[in-house]
């Protein structure tokens, strides 16, 4: 009984504080004609870009990222422009040693996602690019297609579970459990990496069902294995508000870890057969700046946090008057450019404090002193020769900070799905 109520009254303390700094640090304002994403871009160092496609063809009631329903016209002309904004960053000689393809469902258009595959490959020459696509998108011609091309492919499979997948509105689109396990089965080892991604903590999921989940995503014998939690936010409120909600998140969790203990953990919800230095879904966990391309892409640089326009009209107006697409900002100080920097590299389960001080010449302890003693005294972390390691609570502990801080995140997209600003 004690032991649950210091549980409850740490999940209260992680909640209020996480809230707490993103409230007082994320302030979105209006760019100026005079603001411009590439000009914070620094011409020795090398990005991560990320690219977003917004369609769907089910747009899923949980989930909670910028997405349109599918409209063919429409994708053609938001691929010649998302082409087009991509030799725009080219332009500024930016190098790019990874890409990340996320959306909606990137492979929604075959033809137009691999014409811009191609193209940027050919403009930054890079080998890991990483691609989301929804079960709908992965028979084998496509797949083959895309050899060469992609390195890492993540199919948002969510469960086995076929009264989940009801519940998600995905089972009538995405098929049932043998059609999604036939699909999978199909395509494995065609391309060097193949993940799937499964959600914990969904309404009325059992111990049962989440391992059963776990472990035919075993049996598929894919290189990687996402189990993130249900996170909720303004944006899927009527969903989650229509079940009771799940108690059993911290058990979840250290069952996933359990079952998935012969796995090499990429970060804390991430999971691979192989200990390799691979892409993975939080790839802001490896990469302390990125570059957002896209309608709703966002880029984080030298301390600001921009967002690129939502609407598609706006978005191609942006991109032929003035080059680049972003229509807000935030723009943080010294000691949270820190904070967030130690939380994301932390969450990938360690973090150097001498590498740290020897990249940015910056005394940890000196600006989060406060937010060090609170985790080492809670048992969160333990410190060998000037490194941080996450203990098996502080593991479970990242992962609900990491997800109430991507739950955050959704009410800076509510903004702009409200068009309070566009």
């Amino acid at each position: 009984m004690i032991n649950n109520i210091k549980d409850v009254l740490i999940n209260n303390l992680i909640n209020s504080t996480v809230n707490k700094a993103f409230d007082s640090s994320v302030k979105i304002i209006k760019t100026s004609k005079e603001d411009n994403k590439f000009n914070h871009l620094n011409k020795d160092a090398s990005y991560l870009l990320y690219i977003h496609i917004p369609f769907c063809d089910n747009l899923c009631p949980f989930c909670t990222f910028h997405k349109y329903k599918y409209d063919h016209k429409k994708s053609i002309k938001y691929f010649k422009n998302l082409r087009k904004e991509i030799r725009v960053l080219k332009s500024y000689n930016t190098k790019i040693d990874s890409i990340y393809i996320g959306g909606g469902s990137p492979l929604i258009n075959e033809v137009e996602i691999i014409k811009t595959i191609k193209l940027l490959k050919e403009l930054f020459d890079v080998d890991d690019i990483s691609c989301e696509t929804d079960p709908n998108h992965i028979e084998l011609e496509t797949v083959k297609k895309l050899k060469g091309l992609v390195k890492r492919l993540s199919i948002g499979v969510q469960s086995f579970d076929n009264e989940i997948l009801k519940k998600l509105s995905r089972y009538d689109r995405f098929g049932n459990d043998k059609e999604l396990i036939r699909k999978i089965k199909n395509i494995t080892r065609i391309l060097p990496i193949t993940n799937v991604d499964l959600i914990f903590n969904l309404p009325n999921q059992t111990e049962a069902s989440l391992r059963k989940d776990l472990e035919i995503a075993k049996n598929l014998e894919v290189e990687q294995i996402t189990t993130y939690p249900l996170m909720s936010s303004t944006l899927n409120s009527k969903f989650i508000n229509r079940f009771q909600a799940n108690q059993n998140k911290e058990k979840f969790y250290y069952l996933i870890c359990d079952i998935l203990k012969d796995y090499h953990m990429n970060n804390m919800w991430s999971f691979s057969k192989e200990c390799v230095e691979i892409l993975n879904d939080e790839y802001v966990s490896n990469h302390n700046e990125y570059i957002g391309l896209g309608s709703g892409g966002f880029s984080y640089l030298e301390g600001n946090l921009f967002v690129n326009s939502y609407d598609l009209d706006n978005y191609e107006k942006l991109l032929n008057k003035r080059k680049d697409t972003i229509i807000a900002k935030s723009t943080f100080n010294k000691k949270e450019v820190i904070q967030y920097y130690f939380l994301c590299t932390l969450f990938s389960g360690s973090f150097n404090i001498k590498k740290y001080y020897e990249t940015f010449n910056i005394d940890l302890e000196k600006y989060l002193k406060k937010e060090l003693f609170l985790i080492k005294k809670l048992d969160f972390v333990y410190e060998k020769e000037d490194v941080l390691y996450l203990t098996k609570k502080g593991q479970y502990v990242l992962t609900v900070i990491m997800a109430n801080f991507y739950s955050k995140m959704d009410k800076v997209r509510a903004i702009f799905k409200s068009g309070q600003i566009v």
